[in-house]
């Protein structure tokens, strides 16, 4: 408890995301085992996501704030690794004080039903706005902002350039790793838990690929084809890159582009991997480089996968609903829009141009497609 209140008080500094400071806090305390370090990230993140909440509890009860914090995202997690069972908070409280384990109890027995919603959704104000302003209905508000509390699963795309979905579910299952068809990527699975995937052979035969459902169906969009020319260009670690390539059947050519050497580094084992010998990585220094200049109106297909807010994975990245604001959102449209221009003078007559974020503002979608809409009247959208 000491240790989850010691990381929470880092994570709630906000200097840096909250993967790399859970990560740079393992490496500091390399005696921590496997379930303890689970246990750590998932009560800082169970905090983060809630944070409105828990605050608004650790008003009551004594102690230092951190620790109470730190109690609430321990028992929360409790709670969603045993699906609220009786008694799923018994470990935890064998290391509290009476106090504490009473306080706790008082807690657990709110009915989230009469919350406020500012304490329900644990939404900053700005970003509450934003969603409620773009929803068809309350009841569609509720539902996002209740899914975005939600854990997120680990996605696998199955490599259908040299294996089939059936029989990588099947391999895995034999390994305890049970899991599903994703309900609309045909290459999809759907892990139950987080095994330790990179120990398996499926793994390092390049078979499986952690990506999620809604990153494979942008793939899917863009539709590369054999031989075609294609350019990912926001590319980064290049997740995408790899399910373009087997789209292509590894012909054609695929340039990988970004602007940060660090990330499609990321992508050289990974491709090594996947078998693919049609992917050309290159860094670029901006969306008007030589290089892009050089292969205008000669490409097939271009995906964009701007840069952005990322507020669409708050399931897996909570701490960024506390980072961003409605500032940062703006200067983002703003490169949005400048990269979507420059992509698509890349495009031939009758190319596709598939623009998208990992964003669920329309700031950052809508209103860019609407700006390059009217600045190019020749283009058309595809259903």
């Amino acid at each position: 408890v000491d240790s989850c209140a010691e990381l929470v008080k880092l994570c709630l500094t906000f200097e840096h995301p909250a993967d790399a400071v859970v990560s740079r806090y393992f490496r500091e305390h390399r005696g921590l085992g496997p379930r303890e370090r689970a246990t750590l990230a998932e009560t800082a993140f169970a905090v983060l996501r809630k944070k409105l909440l828990f605050e608004q509890l650790a008003r009551s009860g004594s102690g230092p704030k951190e620790r109470k914090l730190a109690i609430l995202g321990f028992a929360q997690h409790l709670l969603d690794q045993q699906a609220g069972q009786a008694g799923a908070t018994d470990f935890l409280k064998s290391a509290l004080s009476e106090p504490e384990k009473n306080w706790l109890d008082a807690c657990l027995a709110i009915d989230p039903n009469h919350l406020l919603d500012r304490h329900r959704y644990s939404l900053p104000d700005w970003l509450d706005e934003a969603l409620r302003a773009q929803c068809a209905s309350p009841q569609d508000y509720q539902a996002l902002a209740a899914g975005l509390l939600q854990t997120a699963p680990v996605d696998l795309r199955v490599n259908d350039l040299s294996d089939r979905r059936a029989d990588v579910q099947a391999e895995l299952a034999l390994l305890g790793w049970p899991c599903q068809a994703t309900p609309y990527s045909p290459w999809g699975l759907r892990l139950q838990g987080k095994p330790a995937l990179t120990r398996s052979d499926a793994f390092a035969r390049g078979a499986i690929e952690v990506q999620d459902e809604g990153s494979q169906l942008l793939a899917l969009l863009v539709e590369a084809k054999r031989g075609e020319m294609v350019v990912d260009f926001c590319a980064g670690a290049g997740g995408k890159t790899l399910a373009l390539g087997a789209q292509m059947r590894s012909t054609g050519r695929l340039y990988a582009w970004d602007t940060s050497a660090h990330r499609l580094d990321a992508l050289k084992p990974r491709l090594a991997r996947s078998r693919l010998s049609n992917v050309h990585p290159s860094v670029i220094a901006h969306e008007r480089d030589e290089r892009v200049k050089r292969l205008n109106g000669k490409i097939d297909r271009v995906l964009v996968d701007a840069p952005c807010s990322g507020l669409g994975t708050l399931r897996r990245n909570p701490d960024l609903k506390w980072r961003q604001n409605a500032k940062a959102v703006l200067e983002m449209q703003a490169r949005q829009e400048a990269i979507l221009n420059s992509a698509a003078r890349l495009l031939k007559p009758g190319g596709r141009l598939v623009y998208a974020t990992c964003s669920l503002l329309q700031a950052e979608n809508e209103q860019v497609v609407s700006a390059f809409d009217a600045a190019h009247p020749s283009w058309r959208p595809v259903p």
